[in-house]
């Protein structure tokens, strides 16, 4: 319960800070915002429930109640990889191109960037989730802390050709293109580190860091989540497998706030003057 708590209050804190602070209404912080926003609904969509298995003895949930489970967590995660890719497209304009930065990171590209984050992914899982409660199910038990779309389609009494593939084709292009925008802006990121100067290479570290260490540690929780859902993992143990489940559910939550909260010396410095305000 202190978890969810402190996860809530870190993500609206850094929300509101930005929000109210003029100085960060550019790119990479309004980028952050939409973060955090993203943040907090994963957290909200996935923790309530998720916390009453663990407290209580309720190891059931309504169908409908899964479904919206299902279409919460991949709406997160989708919103998370694209909203990563767009932040890892601005620090590249920032570092390749500092001179042409404000013209090319306008205000109107950076809110298509923000709705090119969040209206695929909606609609993207909107459709998986609907095609999904369409079918019969001929049962009723999954091998999860938490429903997932795989498990659930496992369980069809019907043929799910048509889910496969629609699964197949989304996961595909909802991978592939934010992964294409992270790997090239990194690359072009590293060719300008390697034959730039010392201070563009201290510039590309210090702003880039948390979002590596953000995009690795996201990656990390997918591939577990995929492990599970793919594989046979009768031979691991259950309380192994939680730990997975709670490592992808979690750590994200909890790694973004601190990670650019801490590491980002503008935003540190308002929280630090906003507590010392408060005191």
């Amino acid at each position: 319960m202190s978890l969810y708590v402190s996860i809530i209050c870190s993500n609206v804190m850094l929300i509101v800070v930005i929000c109210t602070n003029r100085s960060l209404h550019e790119p990479m912080y309004i980028f952050l915002c939409s973060l955090f926003v993203n943040e907090l609904f994963g957290s909200m969509g996935l923790f309530p429930f998720l916390l009453i298995q663990i407290l209580s003895e309720i190891h059931t949930i309504y169908k409908y109640f899964c479904f919206l489970q299902i279409f919460s967590l991949y709406f997160y995660v989708n919103v998370e990889f694209f909203t990563l890719a767009s932040m890892s497209y601005d620090r590249y304009q920032a570092i390749c191109h500092p001179l042409r930065y404000n013209t090319h990171m306008t205000n109107k590209k950076v809110a298509i960037l923000i709705v090119a984050s969040w209206l695929p992914p909606f609609l993207s899982v909107l459709c998986t989730t609907i095609l999904s409660s369409s079918l019969q199910l001929c049962g009723n038990v999954i091998q999860k802390v938490f429903c997932d779309n795989y498990s659930v389609v496992k369980l069809s009494c019907n043929s799910i050709r048509g889910n496969n593939i629609y699964g197949l084709i989304t996961s595909v292009v909802m991978s592939f293109v934010p992964t294409s925008i992270i790997f090239y802006s990194y690359i072009r990121i590293l060719k300008i580190c390697f034959s730039g100067s010392s201070q563009t290479r201290q510039k590309a570290v210090s702003t880039c860091t948390p979002q590596i260490a953000s995009i690795l540690n996201f990656f990390f929780g997918v591939c577990f989540e995929v492990l599970q859902s793919r594989f046979n993992m009768s031979s691991v143990s259950a309380m192994l497998q939680i730990l997975m489940s709670l490592f992808f559910l979690t750590t994200q939550l909890i790694f973004n706030p601190v990670m650019f909260g801490l590491k980002m010396s503008s935003i540190r410095n308002i929280c630090k003057n906003l507590f010392r305000l408060k005191a």
